[in-house]
């Protein structure tokens, strides 16, 4: 029996987890291509179950679909992203996921003391803006805003 070398959009879902939908979804975001069959079928080269992987693992760590599919369109199309790929698209991303987690960081250690009440009023709050005094440096919470964000 020969291998299969195209896969059905079930199959495609079955074997990497995703729903049926969000493959369409990625497919009309461009993050993974198909052919129409003569019957109208979705038909997929097997690359695009490393490629979902791939999609995975980058939303599960908080990388944009945009940002994925900017890196995948970086890759040679039909064939499998592999190890030296990876390391790249990693690599790209791991200035940027560093930022989030030190602005996450910060969001910790700024809102330990006022979880218990809630009210950001308290003398002591750190991230209290006694008369809106941050307004002249634009909107949002400033004091949680890492120097590179503002």
């Amino acid at each position: 029996m020969a291998p299969v070398t195209e896969l059905t959009v079930g199959q495609v879902a079955r074997r990497s987890g995703v729903a049926v939908s969000a493959l369409h979804f990625y497919e009309t975001r461009g993050l993974i291509r198909s052919h129409r069959t003569s019957g109208n079928q979705r038909r997929y080269a097997r690359d695009v179950l490393r490629r979902v992987a791939v999609i995975k693992i980058a939303q599960e760590v908080g990388i944009s679909l945009t940002e994925i599919g900017e890196a995948l369109a970086s890759l040679p199309e039909g064939r499998a992203p592999t190890r030296d790929d990876w390391s790249l698209l990693s690599t790209a991303w791991r200035d940027g996921l560093d930022h989030k987690i030190a602005q996450l960081k910060k969001l910790r250690d700024g809102l330990s003391d006022c979880i218990g009440c809630g009210c950001m009023s308290i003398d002591k709050c750190p991230l209290r803006n006694k008369g809106d005094k941050l307004a002249r440096e634009g909107t949002g919470a400033r004091r949680l805003l890492l120097p590179s964000a503002r």
